[in-house]
């Protein structure tokens, strides 16, 4: 780790720190993703991607590796997988172990295996092995998304996956459960408007809710037999729904599908609570974006209808914030606060704390500018900034030295 109080400005609050937390010169580092579920609830510990960008990774980089962090040891990191394919990692909610994925599939063909391991390193075992069509089906997985998502209970692991063979008409993606007790998994969506889940268990203890997953619906998405997207993803497709883990209850955001308003496919659940906040532009795409943070909840769907679905409820937290134009979110565990990148981008971006309000109601009136991250707007870096469990620190990515990296925030003053 190296400090680096060069990123701080005269305008960032005055105990903050900025620790660079990887640093080779030749092999890009990443934060997963911001609600990837990668931390320990006593927010000691996370796992952040080594030989990876905020999108991906090459082939370039065998030696890519998913790492742990340990903060209170000098933010010491030690591998945690070791194994080609290694993919999609979930902590458990008691910050135990870890569940990850070796993708050894193709499109009709290969191996799925879920895997896991202590937190520690030890008692790596082998979980379950696809290789043959999911139960009840004819289509087995292939191109893996690269995040998981774990149930607040720990007993269930979501992931979604290609279904294609590679030569069949029918480009279907899909959101596999797996009941982790059992070591069975069952396929509880599909169709070819899934590419793009960005599937989110509902963190709540409330039984019922615990069964929720947030998921991220692309109308407009086209993909080829082998699922390589053909054209860009439209914003003006995406809407984001929930849906029981068992494959019904299925609801809407209130976000977006209005012609005015379109989600920009950054979404999180507002810590253990059931309400969530998405990123939605506003007006053309033009520069400079207009993008604004709204609060949701579920309701019942009606056709895909987004902010005028009836019922709705939406709560545009960013009203009163000067020239809004943010693009993603994450918030603590209890849903107290929120950290936020926001334009301008092309001048580095700009990192802000926020804290959430009490009342359903009400905007976000306390606002806290913490740093400029200096990063280039590439392509292949974000800046995905979240929050610790307890909210004390924030991480986000840039490329300022010229190669992405991870970086951490700390002395978040949060009272």
């Amino acid at each position: 780790m190296r400090v680096r109080p060069d990123l701080l400005d005269r305008d960032s609050p005055a105990d903050l720190e900025v620790i660079q937390l990887t640093d080779e010169r030749d092999v890009p580092s990443s934060h997963i993703y911001m609600e990837a579920q990668i931390f320990t609830p006593d927010s000691k510990r996370f796992l952040l991607h080594r030989g990876a960008t905020a999108h991906g990774w090459s082939a370039a980089t065998p030696d890519r590796q998913y790492m742990v962090c340990d903060i209170e040891q000098d933010c010491e990191l030690r591998p945690i997988t070791d194994e080609p394919g290694a993919v999609a990692p979930s902590v458990t909610p008691d910050g135990k172990k870890v569940y990850y994925f070796l993708d050894q599939t193709r499109p009709g063909g290969g191996r799925l295996i879920l895997r896991c391991v202590n937190l520690d390193g030890t008692d790596r075992r082998t979980v379950m092995v696809i290789d043959s069509p999911l139960p009840g089906t004819d289509v087995r997985p292939s191109r893996l998304y690269t995040l998981s998502t774990i149930s607040s209970d720990g007993n269930r692991l979501a992931l979604s996956a290609f279904l294609g063979d590679g030569h069949g008409e029918n480009v279907d993606w899909g959101l596999m459960i797996f009941d982790l007790p059992s070591a069975t998994v069952q396929l509880v969506l599909r169709g070819p408007t899934w590419r793009n889940i960005h599937a989110q268990y509902c963190r709540s203890r409330d039984p019922a809710a615990s069964h929720d997953i947030l998921i991220q619906e692309n109308h407009d998405c086209v993909c080829d037999l082998t699922g390589e997207v053909a054209g860009n993803i439209n914003e003006r497709g995406v809407d984001v729904h929930v849906i029981r883990d068992d494959g019904t209850d299925f609801r809407t955001m209130p976000w977006g599908r209005d012609g005015n308003e379109f989600v920009r496919g950054h979404q999180c659940w507002r810590g253990r609570t059931t309400s969530a906040v998405s990123v939605n532009r506003i007006g053309p795409l033009i520069a400079p974006v207009h993008a604004e943070l709204d609060a949701g909840w579920a309701v019942a769907d009606a056709g895909h209808l987004g902010r005028n679905t009836p019922g709705a409820r939406i709560n545009r937290l960013s009203r009163g914030f000067d020239h809004p134009g943010f693009s993603h979110a994450g918030t603590d565990a209890e849903g107290r606060w929120l950290v936020t990148d926001c334009e301008p981008m092309n001048a580095g971006g700009r990192i802000f704390l926020a804290r959430l309000p009490d009342e359903d109601g009400e905007p976000i009136r306390q606002w806290t500018y913490l740093m400029s991250p200096g990063f280039s707007d590439s392509p292949t870096c974000d800046i995905h900034p979240f929050l610790s469990p307890d909210g004390r620190t924030a991480f986000f990515n840039s490329d300022e030295g010229g190669i992405q990296q991870a970086y951490m925030i700390r002395n978040l003053d949060i009272g």
